[in-house]
């Protein structure tokens, strides 16, 4: 069994709580809460640059037609991310990262963990080798602080195959569990979704250490942790953190 986790939470694509996903300033922000457990989500532009983005469009973060791939890594610089509701204020928006911007992050955070996740539409757009290959030349400049995850196994395989570093399925639901695919692949991590969970009984699979998406409920976290999951990704992950300190605080006798 692994041993328990001190903090364990992950900012999911940052804080997005505070600042739009996946910029640099929701990072930075995870970070000074706390956090020692990131999650981004990365994407190719139109001329193989490796971006932090989560959505096939850019519609609901950009307000802007198309998608990632459509668009040079030099016209991306030009976007802004920002929340909806900030559409018809005064607030800019925020750049889109390149993976660099993240990587140099990391370097200044030597104890910190980041869930790199390769989006779909890009492996399906520039293909695996393309997209792997791109994205683990800029880990090799903090690999013992990255991890690789996707939905897309085929991509985790190629990872596997051909580096050493650890790597994470993302499922959908509990029971994708059992898929043979995922057992070849021996994953140092599952990601779940936490509503797919059974109501009751222990949470374990095999040696990986289970991840749960997407929690912003104290209880329900304290639930699932108390039966096994090992980490569970928040948009809050602030004030995750201040009410697990809270909780351990008040359960910590001074006799």
């Amino acid at each position: 069994m692994s041993p328990a986790i001190s903090k364990p939470f992950v900012g999911h694509r940052g804080y997005p709580a505070a600042y739009p996903e996946n910029t640099l300033a929701s990072v930075e922000a995870a970070l000074r809460a706390g956090a020692e457990y990131l999650e981004v989500d990365v994407q190719l532009s139109r001329d193989g640059q490796p971006v932090l983005f989560h959505d096939r469009t850019l519609e609901r973060l950009c307000r802007q037609s198309g998608s990632i791939h459509d668009y040079d890594w030099s016209r991306l610089q030009d976007f802004r991310v920002s929340y909806q509701r900030q559409a018809d204020s005064q607030t800019a928006g925020y750049p889109i990262p390149h993976l660099s911007e993240l990587i140099g992050v990391l370097n200044a955070w030597p104890q910190v963990t980041a869930f790199i996740e390769l989006k779909r539409i890009s492996l399906e757009r520039f293909g695996i080798a393309a997209m792997v290959d791109t994205v683990l030349q800029q880990l090799v400049k903090a690999p013992s602080q990255c991890v690789i995850i996707s939905y897309a196994q085929d991509a985790l395989a190629y990872v596997r195959e051909n580096t050493r570093l650890p790597i994470g399925v993302v499922i959908d639901n509990w029971a994708e569990r059992t898929q043979p695919s995922i057992a070849e692949l021996e994953p140092e991590y599952l990601f779940c979704d936490i509503d797919s969970l059974p109501a009751s009984g222990s949470l374990a699979f095999g040696h990986s250490r289970l991840v749960v998406f997407e929690c912003t409920d104290p209880c329900q976290a304290e639930a699932v942790l108390a039966r096994g999951v090992d980490l569970v990704e928040t948009f809050a992950i602030g004030e995750m953190l201040s009410a697990y300190k809270g909780k351990n605080a008040a359960g910590t006798s001074t006799d």
